[in-house]
This record gives C-alpha cells, sequence and structure tokens, in this order.
C-alpha cells in the first residue's frame, strides 16, 4: 500500500500548510478530468493526513492493502522466501485483509 505521504510527496514530519501545499499541486497536475481515479487516490491521501488529528488517526487505525496471494505465499514460504511466518502473525494480517474484495476479484469472469 502506498502511503498517503507518498502520494502527496511529503515527509511524515510535514506541516499542514505544506501537506495542503503538496496536495493542491498534484490536484493541478492531476484534475479529475483527466485521471479520476488518480484524482481520487490524492483526495483520499490528503484526507488522511491533512490535519494533525487525521495524521494521528491515519497513524493508529490505518489498516494496510494486504493482497491475498502475497500473504499466502508469504505465509507458506513460497516465492522464494526464506521462512513461512509464524502462525500468530498469518492471523493477525488475515484479520486485516479485505475478503470481500478478494473474492470479488476471483468472481471476475475474463472480458
Amino acid at each position: 500500500m502506498i502511503s498517503p505521504y507518498d502520494i502527496l510527496g511529503v515527509p511524515e514530519q510535514a506541516s499542514d500548510a505544506d501537506i495542503k501545499q503538496a496536495y493542491l499541486q498534484r490536484v493541478k497536475d492531476n484534475p479529475p478530468d483527466r485521471d479520476p481515479a488518480r484524482f481520487r487516490q490524492i483526495q483520499e491521501a490528503f484526507e488522511a493526513i491533512k490535519d494533525q488529528d487525521s495524521r494521528l488517526r491515519h497513524a493508529l487505525f490505518a489498516m494496510p492493502h494486504i493482497e491475498f496471494d502475497a500473504l499466502l505465499a508469504q505465509a507458506f514460504g513460497q516465492q522464494g522466501a526464506s521462512e513461512p511466518m509464524a502462525a500468530d502473525d498469518f492471523l493477525k494480517l488475515l484479520s486485516t485483509l479485505s475478503i470481500e474484495k478478494s473474492l470479488a476479484q476471483l468472481t471476475k469472469t475474463p472480458s
């Protein structure tokens, strides 16, 4: 998952003003009519870290996006992993996974 700080191109110690300036520049460079998905990503990043309260909320409660296949590969030591992860770690990661999204991707029919 790309962090909101990376999306906006600011360090984690950036001030509210620096974050807002970076946001406005990114919006200017990526208007919604050119790339709606990128624009939405920029908006969500700004909302996540726009002020001190938002940054604290993001730091405490933001869940990482984890791909199910990558999680399984790491859990079972596939694809060059040095050793399988501990069962407790696997269960913690699994609890953060958006199962609904993964199931939706599995049930998509190819066009």
